[in-house]
């Protein structure tokens, strides 16, 4: 069963605010995605998102790997097919393999493949299941990301995680589908 949609998308020639309208599509490389379009609605959260996610996506230090791995995982145990669809792509660019993408279909099910994904892979899916399920982390797990990745990452990848939780609880409240899957 699909929702009706309560809000709409923005129209996809949308041109003001013309600069923060061309900002985004800058960052999205000339397009404005069912996201934009719908953060849209708010100037004010719309600047804010842009600015916030594109430095998440663009600036830290952390290995784009590691960043898009838990971005996948909060896709999938928070059900944002959308947020997938968006970083599935760049899990792979990344080093990513497509075992590991249909690994990850299954994460936190007892039928998940672990044994495709290294040690530090399956530590960050550990750091994805317990700030996405339980919020509270294990120090053990937190100590030993701390040593592989030192504070900057540690922060970073928790951050990251964080983010995507709030970017996939947006998309899934206000209904908001892949560009070119449209709902059933």
């Amino acid at each position: 069963m699909t929702k009706n949609r309560l809000v709409p998308y923005q129209p996809l020639d949308l041109a003001e605010p013309a600069e923060l309208v061309a900002a985004i599509r800058k960052r999205r490389g000339g397009q404005l995605i069912n996201l934009d379009r719908m953060l849209l609605h708010s100037i004010p959260f719309a600047r804010g998102w842009n600015q916030f996610i594109g430095e998440v996506r663009e600036n830290l230090s952390l290995d784009p790997k590691f960043r898009e791995l838990g971005m996948c995982g909060v896709a999938i145990l928070n059900g944002a097919e959308y947020e997938f669809f968006h970083h599935a792509p760049p899990f792979r660019k990344a080093g990513g393999t497509e075992e590991q993408v249909s690994a990850l279909r299954d994460i936190g099910k007892p039928n998940f493949n672990q044994a495709c994904f290294n040690a530090l892979d399956l530590d960050v899916i550990e750091l994805t299941l317990q700030i996405t399920q339980n919020i509270q982390v294990d120090n053990t797990l937190i100590s030993r990301l701390r040593e592989a990745l030192g504070n900057t990452q540690l922060v970073e990848l928790v951050g990251v995680i964080a983010a995507y939780n709030m970017v996939s609880r947006f998309l899934i409240a206000l209904d908001i589908h892949p560009e070119d899957h449209p709902p059933a």
